[in-house]
């Protein structure tokens, strides 16, 4: 089984961290599961990555693959240059443990609404796909929006994407609309 991410906090530079066990957080600076972690974007590194700069620390695990995501790099800056940092909604990059090698990405969208309910999306790279990554990656995510106060967390998936639809649904999410092209799930937190 695995285990659900929990917040600490690091004494050496304090941010808040996420690992496996219980949860507390005001502020998210690092997410981490026994399998990954979530490294939170800054402006810069999304410009860099908007200007087309592949930082080599970044060290990504069978190439580059995201065709959407400078539209939500570009919304992040955005964001920030209107309203401040939005920590921890916004971009982050997931990588392989603690200091492995970037696999894909999360973006978490907020504050919570109204209804308590935060949307995200994520995507990892082909060469990672199949090694249960994606579904510590939607805890981690589950685990971000729950540590801002989120009382439900949704995401879409398309209809033809059946392995997407099957790591959310084994990570306790629900059918809670869907449209011919898409599924919304949620999960009640």
């Amino acid at each position: 089984m695995i285990s659900k991410p929990r917040v600490s906090r690091r004494a050496v530079d304090n941010p808040w961290r996420v690992s496996s066990g219980r949860a507390r957080v005001k502020y998210v600076d690092t997410t981490t599961t026994p399998a990954l972690t979530l490294h939170p974007f800054t402006v810069a590194d999304a410009e860099r990555v908007l200007a087309g700069e592949v930082d080599p620390h970044d060290g990504w695990e069978g190439a580059y693959a995201f065709t959407d995501e400078p539209e939500l790099l570009a919304e992040y800056v955005q964001a920030v240059r209107e309203s401040g940092d939005p920590a921890p909604f916004g971009p982050y990059l997931v990588h392989r443990g603690e200091d492995g090698p970037a696999i894909g990405g999360v973006n978490l969208f907020g504050p919570p609404g109204p209804d308590g309910a935060v949307d995200f999306v994520f995507g990892l790279v082909p060469a990672v796909r199949g090694q249960g990554l994606a579904l510590h990656t939607i805890h981690a995510a589950v685990e971000l929006a729950r540590s801002a106060g989120a009382r439900i967390v949704r995401a879409e998936a398309e209809v033809s994407n059946l392995p997407a639809r099957r790591t959310l649904e084994r990570a306790g999410f629900a059918e809670a609309g869907r449209t011919p092209d898409a599924i919304t799930y949620e999960i009640r937190l």
